[in-house]
């Protein structure tokens, strides 16, 4: 069985969580949290977030041993963008755009 976690309108970009996302899909859940911890990418304490609350959904709700959880993906879905502008020489501006991103974890028992 499949538990997940979603965290909505993390304020960092999709792209830049993606290459954390998809260094950790297919491992355990104890070697994924390690790993997470000693990166020093801002995206890397998001994901971690979101897979130890898919854990704990999978632990308290579903009863499946913590030890035994594997990654199976992690989605990242581009949410939305605040806008802004600046202003530039004569009289004009440029946008600025705040981006933000919808993480899904999901995990599962190995067999």
């Amino acid at each position: 069985m499949e538990v997940r976690a979603v965290a909505k309108y993390v304020g960092l970009s999709s792209q830049k969580v993606r290459q954390v996302a998809n260094a950790v899909q297919g491992r355990r859940v104890e070697e994924v949290l390690a790993t997470l911890a000693l990166s020093p990418k801002p995206a890397a304490k998001a994901v971690a977030k979101v897979i130890k609350s898919a854990a704990a959904n999978a632990e308290n709700n579903f009863l499946m041993s913590p030890a035994e959880l594997r990654v199976v993906r992690v989605l990242v879905a581009q949410g939305g963008s605040l806008k802004r502008v600046r202003p530039q020489a004569r009289g004009r501006v440029n946008p600025i755009l705040r981006r933000s991103s919808h993480l899904t974890a999901i995990v599962k028992e190995e067999e």
